[in-house]
């Protein structure tokens, strides 16, 4: 069952990128299904490839594209459809302007580390741009400037000096945004924004073109097996490769304690159309309630990108209440004509805020993984993608160490690990013990969800807008913490690794491999409630 919403927020519940393409791309796809799949891209039968990547977003692809320029066969597993995940769902910034990144890299890793993810992130802006050409690909690349602000001029100075010491085109000014007060800012040149689905899809053409790549959508894998050749298992066939790529959110193979090093983050997006011109350029306010700015044009004009309201997945309070205060900071700065579109999206967030991009770990030699963006995924998918395929490929690219999963960095991460671990099992702790102290007492409204007792049981509870009931395990599949009810995607999220399921239990995204196990309403102890 797919996600709803609840229908008192403004704007269609759904972000542009996918609005504008899902009804569109299906044909064209359609045409370059492999043999090995059904008419909706689904894998059907056992196959043998040099590389297989699970995962369809700009991660995945970009992999893909890359290793079939090598030489390498490739087979792509998507669960859904491609690029409708965190790529689908971005602000779709090309930008090395990644919030106060290149500070702490110069203070934590080193300034020659801060130069090597620099130059990554720019290479990954012009490698789009050289894709886009070559494919004739039409989504909406433009290049613009992009400004990191702040009320703490101090900090933007010492991002402004480390960026130009990492070779980045860099510039201290004043008197931005144009629409909200801010005493500085740090201006980068020569950035860009596109429509990511689009782009994607140009590269899923070429792909599908290829006799030596194939995609598969809908095609849900539940099992990776490490080896010489490693096997991606799925509901319907198997995958037989010599390496895997994990492209995913999370890992669904853990070799290197990923639960303990990321967390997940959601954050909220609103589609605007202004009565008047949008701002110029792309806009990012830093901290732990950021904001983002950017414009998309397409055929019925500008539309502005509203970016924010982050939280860990699973906890924070009423996700609708997010969407509701982006709405009325966006209202306080801008002409507002109308709010077309509304979404959310989810990323990890690695402990030393940089990228896991390499081996998966002991006892995974062959398999591979690109995860921990921390919502700059755009230029970090691309640039994954360029460094897999070296890895792959037997190259030896100096960034591997500062990307490397099983790189050591107490410096910077421990504090963060201790705290966010800390979190899990305090959130873990403290929501199994609530539940199993709380009866089902409360009858539910449209809309509304709850964790409660049955026979000692955890048991999910939610009402549709329809009022009809739905009634599921509460434990996640994953590490069996309890998930808590979201009220603005109507959808049931793990607050410890940030799975996500629909109503019925389906799996959304996160590193759970199966849904949540139907409950029978009628069994409930107040069946009056039902």
């Amino acid at each position: 069952m797919a996600e709803c919403f609840p229908s008192d927020l403004p704007g269609e519940p759904t972000s542009f990128w996918l609005a504008s393409t899902l009804e569109s791309d299906h044909d064209d796809l359609e045409d370059d299904r492999p043999e090995t799949a059904t008419h909706d891209g689904t894998l059907t039968s056992d196959r043998t490839v040099d590389v297989a990547v699970i995962g369809g977003g700009i991660a995945g692809l970009s992999t893909a594209i890359t290793l079939r320029e090598r030489g390498e066969t490739v087979a792509v597993l998507e669960r859904d459809r491609v690029a409708t995940g965190t790529t689908g769902k971005s602000t779709a910034k090309l930008t090395s302007q990644h919030g106060a990144i290149y500070d702490h890299l110069r203070r934590e890793f080193g300034r020659r580390q801060a130069t090597q993810y620099a130059r990554l992130q720019e290479n990954a802006i012009d490698e789009v741009e050289r894709r886009i050409d070559e494919l004739d690909i039409d989504c909406g690349f433009e290049r613009h400037p992009s400004y990191l602000y702040s009320n703490e001029p101090d900090e933007i100075q010492r991002e402004t000096d480390a960026a130009q010491a990492a070779g980045l085109a860099a510039s201290y000014v004043t008197s931005v945004p144009p629409f909200e007060r801010a005493q500085a800012a740090v201006r980068f040149d020569e950035q860009a924004w596109f429509h990511p689905r689009q782009y994607l899809l140009g590269v899923a053409a070429e792909l599908g073109g290829d006799d030596g790549a194939a995609i598969y959508e809908h095609t849900r894998v539940t099992d990776v097996e490490p080896g010489q050749p490693c096997r991606v298992r799925t509901r319907e066939a198997t995958v037989t490769a010599g390496r895997v790529v994990l492209a995913t959110g999370f890992p669904i193979l853990d070799r290197a304690g990923y639960f303990a090093r990321m967390h997940p983050k959601r954050s909220y997006v609103l589609g605007i159309r202004l009565d008047g011109d949008p701002p110029e350029g792309m806009y990012y306010r830093s901290g732990d309630n950021y904001r983002s700015v950017r414009t998309h044009r397409d055929s019925d004009g500008d539309l502005l990108l509203v970016g924010g309201e982050n939280h860990k997945t699973g906890q924070g309070g009423s996700t609708a209440d997010r969407y509701r205060r982006l709405e009325r900071w966006a209202r306080e700065r801008f002409s507002v004509e109308s709010i077309d579109y509304r979404w959310s999206t989810q990323d990890y967030q690695t402990v030393d805020k940089v990228p896991f991009v390499g081996r998966v770990g002991p006892g995974g030699e062959n398999v591979f993984v690109a995860t921990g963006f921390r919502g700059w995924g755009m230029t970090n998918g691309v640039a994954a993608g360029r460094l897999l395929a070296d890895l792959i490929t037997g190259e030896h690219p100096r960034e591997r160490d500062l990307f490397s999963p099983l790189r050591f960095t107490p410096k910077t991460s421990l504090g963060t690990t201790l705290t966010e671990n800390a979190d899990a099992a305090s959130q873990f702790a403290t929501d199994w013990a609530r539940t199993l102290l709380t009866p089902t007492l409360d009858a539910l409204g449209p809309g509304e969800g709850r964790v409660v007792r049955r026979g000692g049981k955890p048991i999910a509870r939610a009402r549709d807008d329809d009022g009809v009931l739905h009634t599921t395990s509460a434990v996640c599949p994953h590490l069996s913490c309890l998930v808590q009810w979201n009220d603005a995607e109507q959808s049931w999220d793990c607050p410890c690794h940030g799975s996500r399921f629909g109503l019925d239990g389906e799996l959304l995204e996160g590193p759970a491999t199966e849904d949540l196990p139907t409950r029978r309403p009628g069994a409930d102890p107040n069946p009056d409630q039902e």
